[in-house]
């Protein structure tokens, strides 16, 4: 008997032990699995997904780009009741465990083994923290090992309040929406950042961790407020409020604010940034990294651009990809500095910027640097130039080219400015023609027009540039840029979006300032300046008057396809584009016209209100011009019998010297070259000069046009050649000297 029972507790002796080893066995796999990928202890260290935040000038948040939504904030600024509102919901023992609850995991594991599968997971703060860094969410006793491995690192390497910081900044707080952390879960929720949360507030917020959609406040109301009454008491049993505060905490609202749908001031900008920074630092640290970035945008001038562009192009019709056309674009320069103010790349529909990216033809708005290369040439405003009918060959077509007026007019001689002013294009073309085609391309190369083209087969190499007719367009960046150089006395500033970048730790990563070089003598773009005044005072874009100094240029391509305006004060410089995404389709809405003078208008009312508070300034004056008194016909300088005279602006040495030949009235008199004097019957016909006089001052007016200051008419006649010296004597009054010589001849 004894024997037997020997025997049988040897064989189970022998079993428990196999048993035993093959549960060590079992055991020490998993273990060796969950240990598989863990990270060496010098190398464990974590922090949270954070956003990449985008900034106005004046450090207004634009954007924030991100695949996680989370704002990093330290536990200084996390109020102590959302603390302890998250202690008390989620893990009592926070404060004195190592990580492990191993009497609430020893609970819910009688749980998972009755059930036969994992419901609870007992975790700590420090488990979940664990689980979201570092694991996956799947439900497997090799992942709940790996928590509790990870979960003890983390009490190793990390401080309690360090531990609970990464956690309430790590977790996940608004479904359908990718929010994380406490901090961008309080301005989802409350509108106000997590420092100025109250106690139900907090409470509220802590009572989502558990699960984020059961609990919601926008979708399950009710819920919210059972789960944060829970936590509310929760807290009251830990000690960590009274029961009068947990009570009157129960009585308040939830307090949320509606969800907004998301509202993009500046999409078009944000993307030029984005693009900008992916370029530099990469996919990854723009969207996960937390980089704080500070651009020259100005959130006032920009919300100004959205509005009135938009609201005032035409509302059109849809194309065959569903797109609004006609489109515009809009693009608004500091005019000394270079900086980005303001961004439209469109109606909003798509995410072309056509700010940036659309090159189009910019009509007679390219005029203005071939007008710049003619004062270089030592033209000025009022050079006159023919505007009559004329023919050019060109190369590869049996017809010549004959360019024409918008208005069919031929207007004969005209000043540059007049032909500035009104966008004729003959006298445009023929200038130059003069001028020559590369003197006008350099010009407009070093401005910051970088799209032409000038070789191959199809380029720009030709007379039709001087009226936008280029090959492959310009932006209106680069317009708006080029133009700048005008505003800035010949100073070109790349334009910069992006002011300085910090990493998540306020580490400076780059720092931007304005990139200037000089491309045009100041005088000559102060007189292209006054030029373009002009336009605006007189001319073309009369609807961009906003009643202080401002100058620019309207331009209209073919079939009204292209309707654009560049303008600048010495402030600003902004650039209007209307246009459909199809090129050739005309702009034709409700039976009326797209051209330029909508897009002036719009730019107008924009600088009004752009520039409604800034004081009014003038365009400043350098050193080297003079201003001269011209007739506006003949371009000469003004006689007082000239309809119509304006003071002209010339690079010194430029300005004219001829009398208007159109309308000075004059007196002409035959001098005799001997004595200087009046001529009379007795002297020589060979002697005798036919000079001319100003009626006005008596000076004498030579040939070429010009003044000789130092000779006047003569009052006497010669007393050179006389009856007496020719031979001749008498004693009666009639055979005597000429008391009054014939002097005016004819005038007009």
């Amino acid at each position: 008997m004894s024997k037997g029972i020997g025997r049988i507790t040897s064989i189970l002796a022998i079993g428990l032990i196999f048993v035993l080893c093959i549960g060590t066995g079992v055991v020490i796999g998993v273990i060796s699995a969950a240990l598989k990928n863990m990270p060496a202890m010098e190398e464990f260290e974590y922090r949270p997904i954070e956003a990449t935040r985008i900034y106005d000038v004046n450090n207004e948040l634009i954007a924030r780009l991100y695949i996680e939504n989370r704002v990093w904030v330290p536990i200084s600024e996390i109020p102590k009741d959302l603390q302890n509102a998250v202690i008390a919901a989620e893990d009592q023992k926070f404060r004195e465990h190592h990580g492990v609850d191993f009497a609430g995991i020893i609970r819910a594991l009688l749980v998972d083994l009755r059930e036969r599968r994992i419901v609870q997971g007992g975790s700590t703060i420090t488990q979940q923290l664990a689980k979201n860094a570092f694991l996956t969410h799947d439900r497997t006793w090799t992942r709940k090992l790996q928590e509790l491995l990870y979960a003890i690192q983390l009490e190793r390497t990390y401080t309690k309040d360090q531990i609970l910081e990464l956690y309430l900044n790590e977790v996940y707080f608004f479904p359908g929406q990718a929010v994380y952390g406490v901090e961008a879960a309080a301005q989802g929720y409350f509108g106000k950042s997590v420092r100025d949360l109250n106690l139900p507030e907090c409470a509220l917020l802590a009572g989502l961790i558990r699960n984020a959609y059961l609990y919601s406040p926008t979708q399950h109301p009710d819920s919210a407020k059972t789960r944060r009454d829970y936590v509310l008491r929760r807290m009251a049993i830990e000690g960590y409020i009274t029961e009068e505060q947990a009570q009157a905490a129960t009585e308040a609202p939830l307090g949320v604010i509606e969800p907004k749908p998301t509202q993009k001031v500046a999409p078009y900008f944000v993307d030029y940034v984005r693009d900008q920074l992916i370029a530099k630092y990469g996919t990854e640290t723009v969207y996960k990294g937390g980089l704080k970035v500070y651009t020259t945008l100005d959130l006032r001038l920009q919300t100004l651009a959205n509005e009135i562009l938009l609201s005032n192009i035409p509302e059109g019709e849809k194309d065959s990809k569903g797109l609004t056309q006609p489109q515009a674009a809009m693009i608004v320069l500091d005019a000394r500095e270079g900086y980005i103010r303001a961004m439209v790349g469109g109606r909003g529909e798509d995410e072309f910027n056509r700010a940036v990216m659309s090159y189009r033809q910019p009509g007679s708005a390219f005029k203005p640097f071939v007008y710049t290369a003619a004062l270089k040439a030592g033209y000025t405003p009022a050079t006159l130039l023919d505007d009559s009918p004329v023919e050019f060959v060109v190369t590869g077509q049996d017809e010549p080219w004959a360019p024409v007026n918008n208005d069919k007019i031929f207007r004969g001689p005209v000043t540059l400015r007049k032909a500035l002013e009104d966008s004729i294009n003959v006298p445009s073309v023929k200038l130059l023609n003069q001028i020559g085609i590369p003197n006008a391309i350099n010009v407009a190369k070093s401005m910051g027009i970088t799209s032409l083209v000038e070789s191959g087969r199809l380029n720009d190499m030709n007379l039709s540039l001087v009226l936008g007719g280029l090959t492959r367009g310009v932006s209106p960046l680069e317009m708006a840029s080029a133009y700048a150089v005008f505003a800035n006395q010949g100073i070109k500033a790349e334009p910069i979006a992006i002011l300085r970048v910090e990493d998540t730790d306020g580490n400076v990563l780059e720092r931007n300032t304005p990139r200037k070089r000089v491309v045009l003598d100041e005088k000559t773009a102060y007189v292209m300046t006054d030029m373009l005044r002009g336009v605006i005072a007189r001319g073309t874009a009369k609807s961009a008057n906003i009643g202080r100094p401002a100058a620019g240029k309207t331009g209209t391509t073919t079939e009204y396809t292209n309707a654009w305006f560049v303008g600048f004060t010495p402030e600003l410089v902004a650039c209007v584009w209307i246009g459909n995404d199809e090129q050739q389709k005309p702009m034709v809405y409700g039976g009326t016209r797209i051209g330029s003078s909508r897009a002036a208008a719009i730019w107008g009312q924009y600088m009004k209100e752009a520039l409604k508070d800034a004081p009014v300034s003038e365009f400043p004056v350098p050193s080297g011009v003079a201003f001269t008194k011209v007739c506006t016909e003949s371009g000469a300088l003004a006689t007082e019998s000239c309809p119509e005279t304006m003071t002209e602006v010339f690079i010194e040495g430029t300005e004219p010297h001829n009398l208007c030949y159109l309308h000075a009235r004059v007196y002409e008199a035959d001098v005799c070259l001997e004595s200087g004097q009046l001529a009379g019957r007795y002297c020589p016909a060979d002697k005798i000069e036919r000079r001319t006089y100003l009626a006005s001052s008596g000076l004498r007016l030579l040939p070429d046009g010009t003044i000789s200051v130092g000779e006047s008419i003569p009052r006497i006649t010669c007393q050179v050649h006389t009856w007496w010296t020719a031979g001749f004597r008498s004693t009666t009054v009639e055979d005597g000297p000429e008391s009054e010589p014939e002097v005016e001849r004819y005038s007009y």
